[in-house]
């Protein structure tokens, strides 16, 4: 290990600002381009081969499409970071990797194959290096200054929205005023400038070593406790995580045979292989854990009783996960459904308080989302938190998720409400949109920003680069159900079900994910009851 740049005891390490300038600087390349997407497909040329009622759908999802692709890789960057090169050297070539995708976006706004070429190597890069970037953050701490971490990833995800709010308000104008290659342009630029300052802080990280071929990983445990046969008991555990491999083989060869136009008619024709490769492996997921819970003691003995106990950790994380992946399902709609409702309203005139020579369009609202997030995050550790601990309730991270997922539930409400608004005829003001963000970004702050500080902190040091693959495979399957909603809704007998309710099926949807999260929300609330904490910062 890197022992030149070790913490001094109590201190930050002053190699911090390098990984914040890079993350500031990432993250207004990421969201620059991401924030615009929708609004670009739908009036590009791109989509020009389809009916025009038709290209808004589209859009929604290609755009989500592609948040599933940024938030699949995370597996593969974290699995060649723990396994093979280190966080250090998987950030760098990724992010050279996320590079090139934003120039093919910026030279090839009018190729479909290039500009989803782009999209796809974006995905790629920017999923690469998301699990490393916050557990690289945790390892330049040990016990002897764990107490700043959580100022640090506060900062982190401050900064993270500090290049967001940028981005979202002025990228919007660019592509207004100055077209698709100077707005994926400039992004580029600033993907590139992240990779340097990240690269200038090289000599002072502390470098954890990858794990190499650990014979105690997590997928070895998981694979002699399912295979370890015990004399006068059964093999539950063995026949649940085969029915999952039969369950996701057959959704694959379902999707195979639909391109042969032989699938059967139960098969919708709008699950194409995004849908049903997430659906393959959110099963396998599911049914593989849930196999190995049954079975995982069997594995003591062939393995130290810590790298057991660690599995069982994770898979008590994947369920906290699983029940989170509702909010990341409303959160990420802001990019494309809120963007399109916003089209739809009326920009407010001559009201002192609205900055009119600034916002020209609908899509800029969403840097209230960064904007809020810079202030309510110091008025929540400064302000809330506090006055809740002096009332007896303290804000654990488990209850702060919750909360979030229940506030992302009331935005969508508000969300529905204006919906129904429009939907009577009415006018309706842009500035009414601020309502649902606030709501919105309040929820994210309780989640997000506080699921970086907790995952981090419940994964043992040879899972960390795993476990937060996992934390961000949420985001994956909370776009899998707006998919697969989209999809349900092509359907004639749930078109004609909606019709029944006197709604319209923006409303109807805003109403639905919005019960979704409330669900969800009660549901994490009865789980976080009994889940034990775990404290794994390094020693010193």
């Amino acid at each position: 290990m890197t022992t030149s740049s070790e913490a001094t005891a109590g201190r930050l390490p002053r190699q911090i600002p390098y990984i914040i300038g890079n993350e500031a600087c990432e993250r207004f390349s990421f969201y620059g381009m991401r924030n615009i997407l929708v609004q670009f497909l739908a009036s590009s040329i791109l989509l020009a081969y389809l009916p025009e009622a038709e290209r808004q759908g589209v859009a929604k999802d290609v755009f989500h499409s592609f948040v599933i692709g940024v938030y699949f890789f995370p597996l593969l960057g974290g699995w060649l970071s723990d396994r093979y090169f280190g966080k250090y050297n998987t950030v760098l070539w990724f992010s050279l990797i996320y590079c090139a995708g934003h120039a093919c976006l910026a030279l090839f706004e009018s190729h479909r194959t290039g500009f989803y070429t782009g999209l796809f190597l974006i995905a790629l890069g920017s999923g690469g290096i998301k699990p490393l970037v916050v557990s690289f953050v945790g390892d330049q701490f040990d016990q002897s200054n764990k107490n700043k971490a959580k100022i640090v990833f506060d900062a982190f995800y401050w900064t993270i929205n500090f290049g967001s709010f940028f981005a979202s308000l002025l990228m919007p104008l660019f592509l207004r005023s100055y077209g698709p290659a100077v707005a994926f342009g400039i992004p580029g630029i600033l993907m590139f400038i992240a990779t340097f300052i990240f690269w200038l802080g090289r000599k002072q990280y502390v470098n954890v070593p990858p794990s190499g071929e650990d014979p105690d990983s997590f997928l070895r445990v998981v694979r002699t406790a399912l295979a370890a046969r015990r004399e006068g008991e059964g093999r539950w555990g063995y026949f649940v995580a085969m029915t999952g491999v039969v369950i996701a083989v057959a959704l694959l060869v379902l999707w195979a045979l639909s391109l042969l136009e032989r699938a059967p008619g139960w098969w919708p024709d709008s699950f194409g292989f995004v849908i049903s490769a997430c659906l393959a492996l959110g099963v396998l997921i599911a049914f593989g854990g849930w196999g190995a819970s049954m079975q995982l003691e069997r594995a003591r003995g062939r393995h130290p009783d810590a790298a057991v106990d660690s599995v069982r950790a994770v898979l008590r994380i994947l369920i906290v996960f699983a029940l989170v992946t509702p909010f990341w399902s409303l959160f990420d709609q802001k990019a494309s459904t809120w963007v399109l409702q916003g089209k739809e309203m009326v920009m407010p005139e001559g009201v002192w308080w609205w900055p009119g020579w600034l916002i020209k369009d609908a899509g800029q609202l969403q840097a209230l989302n960064p904007a809020m997030v810079m202030l309510l995050i110091p008025f929540n550790n400064l302000v809330l938190y506090p006055a809740l601990r002096k009332l007896g309730f303290e804000p654990t991270p488990l209850r702060r998720m919750g909360w979030g997922i229940a506030f992302s539930g009331l935005a969508w409400v508000v969300a529905g409400t204006l919906q129904l608004w429009m939907d009577g005829g009415d006018p309706v003001s842009l500035a009414w949109q601020i309502l649902p963000y606030a709501l919105l970004t309040f929820g994210e702050i309780l989640v997000s920003a506080t699921a970086l500080e907790f995952a981090y902190s419940q994964a043992t040091q040879a899972m960390k680069g795993v476990i937060m693959a996992f934390w961000y495979l949420t985001s994956t399957f909370g776009s899998l159900w707006v998919l697969l909603t989209n999809a349900g809704v092509r359907n004639d007998t749930v078109t004609a079900h909606i019709a029944s309710t006197g709604l319209s099926e923006n409303a109807f949807l805003m109403f639905f994910f919005a019960g979704f999260a409330f669900v969800a929300a009660l549901v994490f609330a009865l789980y976080a009851r009994s889940y034990p904490m775990q404290d794994n910062y390094r020693a010193v």
